[in-house]
């Protein structure tokens, strides 16, 4: 009988993905679905062929390249690699794959969700009738934003900016602006009546709703900041379910602390799972815990496309996804 690949899963992944893994290969799991310390991971990558992390597990050099590393490929659960030192595993020869596409409507879902949920101050909204100081219906109470109309300013291009821009369009016939390195195909910006806006500044400066899908990697890093913040409009609302790093949550706090922009949701960011305490504290701010793929066919999905990258990359194929 032929050995089977040994497989380390950091955390617990959806019971038909594990079933789905155990038929082919020898697979540990990290019952304890908990992060796994810097040590444990590079007990793991020295005692299996493929380590599949989390978006919340740090590959480091240190790990990569810890004495008796014996994994070939990191099968990354996620679309997002800033969390992989991808320089250290090209060096080391150590092939990375990711999981993109299939997150794509679920994520682009959860940003509308955000949207919603900050324009009409539903938080706010629901934290007072649990609380019991909701006083019944009147004219002024908590008046939100309507979208209808509205512009909708999106950083960064790809398939969830797209995604969630066909959404905004279809559902509240928002007008679609976006700003990214280059512009879109032609014909994908006349589907969603989309304008390229070179200048990050005239993007932050016209839009209503100013959402981010670029990736967390240092040219990004604080890409929203004091400066880009005081663009806004006073109206204006921030949606974040890229990364957390674009944005100086410290900075971000400040202008909804002092009403400079009206509202932000957010569902990433900079030192998951601890988030700035100045935001805990604010009524215009939605804060969910990185729910952006967080559906059952969502999550199922990633999970088996990491199993056809291993299964490939075992078979001798090149990966679909490889990232390294």
């Amino acid at each position: 009988m032929a050995i089977r690949p040994r497989i380390i899963l950091t955390r617990r992944w959806p019971d038909a993905v594990e079933r789905r893994l155990r038929e082919d290969y020898d697979v540990r799991i990290n019952e304890q679905d908990a992060p796994m310390s810097a040590e444990q991971l590079r007990e793991a990558i020295r005692s299996c062929d493929a380590l599949c992390p989390t978006v919340s597990d740090v590959i480091d050099r240190s790990i990569i390249e810890a004495p008796g590393a014996t994994a070939r490929i990191i099968g990354n659960y996620g679309v997002g690699t800033n969390h992989i030192d991808l320089e250290a595993a090209r060096q080391a020869g150590m092939v990375v794959t990711n999981t993109p596409d299939v997150l794509t409507d679920a994520t682009a879902d959860l940003a509308i969700l955000l949207m919603l949920m900050a324009t009409r101050r539903a938080g706010e909204g629901e934290r007072e009738l649990r609380a019991g100081r909701w006083s019944g219906w009147r004219p002024t109470h908590l008046l939100g934003l309507g979208l209808k109309g509205k512009t909708l300013g999106l950083i960064g291009f790809g398939r969830i900016a797209q995604a969630t821009a066909m959404r905004a369009k279809a559902a509240f016939g928002m007008r679609i602006a976006y700003y990214s390195r280059r512009a879109a195909a032609p014909e994908v910006e006349a589907a969603l009546g989309a304008e390229h806006v070179p200048a990050l500044k005239d993007l932050v400066e016209t839009s209503d709703v100013i959402s981010l899908h670029c990736p967390g990697v240092p040219e990004t890093h604080h890409l929203i900041n004091a400066d880009m913040l005081a663009r806004m409009k006073p109206d204006a609302v921030l949606v974040n379910t890229a990364r957390g790093t674009v944005v100086d949550e410290a900075a971000l706090a400040e202008a909804l602390a002092e009403g400079r922009i009206a509202a932000a949701g957010l569902d990433v960011y900079e030192q998951e799972p601890n988030v700035h305490p100045a935001l805990l504290g604010l009524e215009n701010v939605v804060l969910l815990p990185h729910l952006g793929s967080a559906t059952r066919e969502t999550r199922v999905a990633m999970g088996m496309r990491v199993v056809d990258n291993l299964d490939r990359f075992f078979a001798g194929e090149s990966p679909l996804d490889r990232v390294v």
